[in-house]
């Protein structure tokens, strides 16, 4: 894959970084995004933590209505990409641990 780390990825990433309170970030990700693409980043979110939790495909599937194809690159990802998904849901985790 080609480097897509650029000045404007630095931006989008310190423009998420800036944001203080779910309903800035909700403002933020319905100006950005399609509520569509939104929807799709979350139901991979949710797909990751289901992985992280051992469930099967055919349960993710069922439950959240993620594709295979969609269950199969979140999988890979969680296993051989940068780290985000084990990042974010550890984080997530320990944050509803602290409420």
């Amino acid at each position: 894959m080609a480097n897509w780390h650029s000045n404007e990825t630095d931006e989008l990433c310190d423009a998420l970084l800036s944001l203080e309170t779910k309903e800035e970030c909700y403002a933020f990700l319905e100006d950005l995004c399609t509520i569509k693409e939104v929807l799709d980043l979350s139901q991979r979110l949710s797909v990751a933590k289901m992985l992280s939790k051992g469930i099967s495909y055919t349960v993710i599937n069922t439950e959240t209505g993620a594709s295979t194809a969609t269950i199969s690159r979140v999988s890979k990802c969680c296993e051989y990409g940068a780290g985000g998904y084990k990042t974010v849901i550890a984080r997530l985790g320990e944050n509803k641990e602290q409420k």
